[in-house]
């Protein structure tokens, strides 16, 4: 008898697909070995547990480098559709003293790389709200990567898990690492629908993910969902990208908001003296 917990180890680490081919014969292989054990009159487990489906089918070979469990800077979990089903995707930006260039690496096809472009554009447009000084755009370069380079990767669901991305290594605010999202960005910041919600939320909830960001227009796609397959779900509709900056960013971190205070007071200063000066003039005519 396989135990509940043992079945969703073979799932999570050694299948992890849309359907349950490669999970039968996951279970077939632990039988057959065990079956072995009876017939050779060998001591034989009556219950699996995760440990022995470890021990009869070897190391796991689907590792958790898809999931992130640390709160971070430019560390954000994305949703993705894949020909198996839905998966997670853990997108990484950085900033690296340059020119303002704009480096993308692990596979990405022309539509997500036109996605990070637009992403980093939304970002600049927005300075003034995010406090950010202009120059840093020109100062600094971008380096977005998804990890697992060999796989390729395209589509322009990842447009607001990118955006976030960049906008928390921009604002030094940290993504938490308990959400997970798909949508399309626009350059003016709303968000669009995608395709595949409901393996991507299957997958999301296969890895222990909870809190879900989904584009608003797509609420339609979960009526089709079973009600169990909602379960433990709390899944965040939103229309524009600041909604989803509202989510998943913490504050600024205290020193940067004492730094955009001390620019604020002097900014202040300046116009009081520049007032003063125009009284003084206005005196001596």
């Amino acid at each position: 008898q396989f135990q509940e917990s043992a079945l969703q180890h073979i799932v999570q680490h050694y299948t992890l697909e849309a359907g349950v081919r490669n999970l039968e014969r996951e279970i077939a292989n632990v039988c057959r070995k065990i079956t072995k054990l009876a017939a050779l009159r060998k001591p034989y487990p009556k219950r699996i547990t995760p440990n022995l489906v470890t021990k009869y089918l070897g190391a796991p070979y689907l590792l958790d480098s898809h999931l992130n469990r640390t709160d971070s800077i430019g560390l954000v979990t994305g949703m993705v559709w894949t020909p198996g089903g839905g998966d997670t995707q853990i997108i990484e930006a950085a900033l690296l003293p340059g020119k303002g260039n704009l480096t993308l690496t692990g596979q990405l096809g022309d539509v997500l790389q036109e996605s990070a472009q637009i992403a980093l554009n939304y970002t600049r447009s927005r300075a003034d709200d995010f406090d950010l000084p202009h120059d840093d755009f020109e100062t600094y370069d971008v380096h977005i990567h998804l990890p697992e380079g060999a796989v390729p990767k395209d589509g322009p669901s990842a447009g607001i898990t990118l955006a976030t991305a960049i906008i928390s290594v921009f604002t030094e605010r940290v993504v938490r690492s308990d959400f997970a999202m798909t949508g399309e960005l626009t350059l003016r910041g709303f968000v669009l629908p995608v395709g595949g919600v409901k393996e991507k939320l299957l997958a999301a909830r296969r890895r222990g993910i909870k809190n879900i960001i989904l584009p608003f227009e797509n609420k339609k796609d979960l009526t089709d969902l079973p009600k169990n397959a909602l379960r433990d779900l709390n899944i965040h509709f939103v229309k524009e990208m600041q909604e989803v900056l509202d989510l998943l960013l913490f504050p600024a971190p205290e020193e940067r908001q004492r730094d955009l205070d001390a620019e604020d007071d002097e900014d202040e200063e300046t116009l009081d003296l520049y007032g003063e000066e125009s009284e003084v003039a206005d005196n001596d005519e």
